[in-house]
């Protein structure tokens, strides 16, 4: 059975709230009156890759990107959702079917403040290699 994305998505936003974080996927909410709480993660993943584990052809092995972008109202906020989502991520996720690795910290730039939104926030993005071969 060919590996899908979204269940691998799921298992890393369930991580992240399960460690207490409040998690948005692909952006923040657009609706009027919408504010940010005080700290909150941001998952971008990447469709990921299927890969063949055997010369059959099937494509079993996965893996992809999952970018997830850690805000603050502060450089200290957002450097505290870091640390809750390297904690959150430090085993491996539960997605049916498959076994997977505990995700691989792939690091990130430094924190940065955006001026783009009042109040201004901070955040800093971390990615994680996410892959798992069938259970």
């Amino acid at each position: 059975m060919t590996p899908a994305v979204l269940p691998h998505v799921d298992a890393v936003q369930a991580a992240l709230t399960g460690g207490g974080l409040t998690v948005y996927l692909g952006g923040t909410p657009t609706s009027s009156g919408w504010s940010p709480p005080g700290q909150f993660a941001v998952l971008y993943p990447d469709p990921g890759t299927a890969s063949r584990a055997s010369l059959a052809g099937e494509r079993t092995d996965f893996q992809h990107l999952v970018q997830v972008t850690c805000v603050g109202a502060t450089a200290e906020r957002a450097l505290w959702v870091a640390d809750k989502v390297r904690s959150a991520l430090d085993g491996p996720l539960t997605v049916a079917g498959r076994r997977a690795w505990q995700p691989e910290d792939q690091g990130g730039p430094p924190v940065q403040r955006d001026d783009d939104v009042t109040p201004p926030l901070f955040f800093v993005p971390v990615q994680y290699l996410i892959q798992s071969i069938p259970s």
